[in-house]
């Protein structure tokens, strides 16, 4: 065989793998037209490496066991717990009953009322109020975070855990296997471990796992549920604002609230939820405890969205917040990368009066996120939508706000990956006090921003222009 008859032979294989795929990727269910496209444009502009790329991180797989065991655990939970305490479920008002309910169809989780929220804008402040919750745990403390550093704040935490696990206290740590590896391969693990404490890697990542489960979906919630009666959601990671791997972008600002109440009943779920397809242990028995209503507490309902239950629950849910907007409605997120349906929610609201407001990061840790961001700015400044770049640090917030009304608070940004990928944990408040000191958050946040300017905007360079909106078009694989 003479070299034409095998670059003819290679170039044909190539040419034929690169059509299966697209085959492959257009039979695929569930998958936007965006997200198609922009794998089919990989698929054919790299030769070989393209159809590679889409089997490692175009599909979503989880593999088979992990499969198993979540449609276990869920058969567990409705054989023992059938949609219960649906008398502690909330009676919200006829506007935002809607919302309730779509958030209720794809999360499985009811509004419920008599919780008490307290807002923690400052991440030292935020730790030393879980350090101090878990001092005076009696039964048991769990945590789940997407990073976990052995910095001081990892310390900090980490030494009340070693304390609680040594007067008796169950404790459990559950990270996220490619955001926590520092600290899984630190002596802290180990001291954690020598210490009672359970420590467990969620979705680890081998050369074995790549072949059967997709490397790139993590568990991207941040939780902590103490003796079944206090609770932590929200954006903020074990680690100090000053975040060491990432230095030039700190600090990293957050959002977290602790609650008391009901709703620390359905947080507690999904923490047993992950632990067991982590762990393989299994934790029912904790959820015969419910608590009990707060009087004066507030509707609160937790979403917890994720390739295993219906992804697209955090997606839908704010298409719907968007729309409820009468006055204003105030989004902050360090990643926004929306797909075509929440972009157009943003349009529309915009053009229907709303006064819409985006508040995102100066300098981004991602720099291909960032440009395929500022793809979008062009279209969101001719709709009416105010951008901000905030310029003290990296605005890690993922916070929504609705005419001062209703708010959503949680892990999951504006972006494919938290809609489509990742396990992620989101709350809606429906409560105008919270919102008010949540959008006041939202105001320094504003206050501390640069507001981008439209017409300055349209001048931008043709060099720049070319590179945001091509970074644009592979916003459906970002």
């Amino acid at each position: 065989m003479n070299g034409a008859t095998f670059s003819s032979i290679a170039v044909g294989f190539e040419i034929a793998i690169s059509l299966i795929v697209v085959v492959r990727i257009l039979l695929r269910r569930h998958a936007s037209p965006s997200a198609r496209m922009a794998w089919i444009l990989v698929s054919l502009l790299i030769p070989v490496g393209g159809p590679i790329l889409y089997f490692m991180f175009g599909e979503i797989r989880l593999g088979r066991s992990r499969i198993r065991r979540h449609k276990r655990v869920r058969h567990w939970q409705s054989q023992l717990f059938e949609m219960p305490h649906r008398e502690q479920a909330s009676n919200l008002s006829p506007e935002h009953q809607p919302i309730a309910t779509l958030a209720e169809s794809v999360g499985d989780t009811p509004a419920r009322r008599g919780n008490v929220l307290i807002l923690l804008s400052d991440s030292e402040k935020m730790i030393e109020s879980l350090v101090e919750d878990i001092e005076q745990a009696e039964s048991h403390c769990h945590l789940l975070t997407y990073i976990y550093l052995p910095d001081e704040t990892g310390h900090k935490v980490a030494q009340a855990l070693i304390r609680a696990s040594r007067r008796g206290v169950s404790c459990r740590l559950l990270v996220d296997a490619v955001g926590s590896q520092r600290f899984l391969r630190s002596s802290l693990r180990a001291r954690l471990r020598d210490a009672g404490v359970q420590v467990r890697a969620a979705l680890p990542v081998n050369p074995l796992r790549a072949i059967f489960a997709r490397l790139d979906i993590r568990n991207h919630r941040k939780l902590a549920v103490i003796d079944g009666r206090i609770a932590y959601a929200g954006s903020q990671n074990i680690a100090d604002a000053s975040f060491a791997p990432k230095a030039r972008y700190a600090p990293w600002v957050d959002a977290t609230v602790r609650i008391r109440g009901p709703v620390v009943w359905d947080l507690q779920r999904l923490f047993i939820e992950d632990w067991y397809l982590d762990a393989n242990e299994w934790l029912g028995e904790l959820m015969r405890d419910f608590p009990e209503p707060v009087s004066g507490g507030v509707d609160v309902q937790v979403i917890g969205s994720g390739p295993l239950s219906y992804n697209f629950a955090m997606r839908q849910v704010q298409q719907a917040a968007l729309h409820l907007g009468r006055e204003e409605v105030v989004i902050t997120t360090p990643y926004l990368v929306p797909d075509e349906g929440t972009a157009a929610a943003i349009y529309a609201a915009a053009r229907c009066g709303t006064q819409v407001s985006l508040v995102v990061p100066e300098r981004n840790d991602s720099r291909l996120v960032a440009a395929a961001s500022r793809g979008y700015y062009e279209d969101f400044l001719q709709s009416g939508v105010d951008i901000l770049e905030y310029r003290k640090g990296l605005l890690h917030a993922k916070t929504l706000t609705v005419d001062k009304r209703l708010s959503l608070l949680g892990s999951a940004n504006v972006d494919r990956r938290s809609f489509e990928l990742n396990f992620e944990l989101s709350l809606i408040i429906y409560d105008a006090d919270f919102t008010r000191r949540l959008r006041a958050l939202q105001g320094e946040y504003m206050r501390d921003s640069d507001a981008v300017d439209a017409a300055k905007w349209q001048q931008i360079s043709w060099p720049k222009r070319l590179y945001f909106n091509t970074a644009g078009l592979f916003s459906g694989v970002l």
